[in-house]
């Protein structure tokens, strides 16, 4: 089958570059409010922080690695949206940063009612630039690619339906136990999204579908 740009193309192209890059600067953000971030970036942050490499460096050699397991198990999962969160939200994570810290001076530590200021935006941001790059028709990062395809296989080995949440759920689970252990960026926004990010990703997702937000 021969490979076409067309507007459509295009369209979800770009709707996928935005969302991985929002996704990038909103865990920035929680990671200012010390309240914690979704469970891989949380993870990330601690390893990362232990072998001193940078976040976006280390979430892209980790990612690369889940990649050949991807590639083996089912590559009708990788597409451009694979590369772009691969390299965007970690590297724009990283950049925004060094902008909050090194540039804007912002302290360590804030008032509760700054974090909380913070924190509720940067969710709304983080959650809808997820659904949006979920369904963007793109392929999908190797950490989000490597549930389903435990699913998949869970699934055919059990003849049962509709596992993928719980799945989702104790995979998150174990990223967040890592960020835990490595001093990561886990905290009770953590643990809110291992319980409830599968669920609110979803519905988001349907929802804009169902309205042509992501025809």
């Amino acid at each position: 089958m021969q490979f076409k740009i067309t507007k459509q193309w295009i369209k979800k192209f770009l709707l996928m570059l935005i969302s991985v890059t929002l996704m990038g600067f909103s865990v920035s953000l929680l990671v200012l409010t010390d309240m914690g971030t979704d469970p891989c970036s949380a993870m990330n942050y601690g390893v990362s922080a232990k072998i001193g490499m940078s976040f976006g460096t280390y979430q892209l050699l980790l990612n690369i690695v889940l990649l050949v397991f991807v590639v083996i198990f089912d590559r009708s999962l990788i597409g451009t949206g694979t590369i772009g969160n691969m390299v965007l939200v970690g590297y724009t994570a990283d950049f925004c940063s060094h902008i909050w810290r090194d540039i804007c001076h912002i302290p360590v530590s804030l008032p509760l009612g700054i974090r909380i200021g913070i924190l509720i935006p940067a969710l709304i941001v983080f959650v809808t630039a997820a659904a949006c790059y979920m369904n963007s028709g793109c392929g999908m990062a190797p950490y989000d690619a490597v549930s389903f395809i435990i699913n998949d296989k869970l699934e055919k080995a059990t003849n049962k339906d509709n596992l993928f949440k719980i799945v989702r759920f104790f995979f998150d689970l174990f990223a967040m136990t890592i960020g835990i252990i490595t001093g990561g960026e886990a905290g009770l926004i953590t643990a809110i999204m291992v319980i409830t990010l599968g669920w609110t990703v979803d519905f988001i997702g349907k929802f804009f579908n169902k309205h042509g937000f992501l025809a």
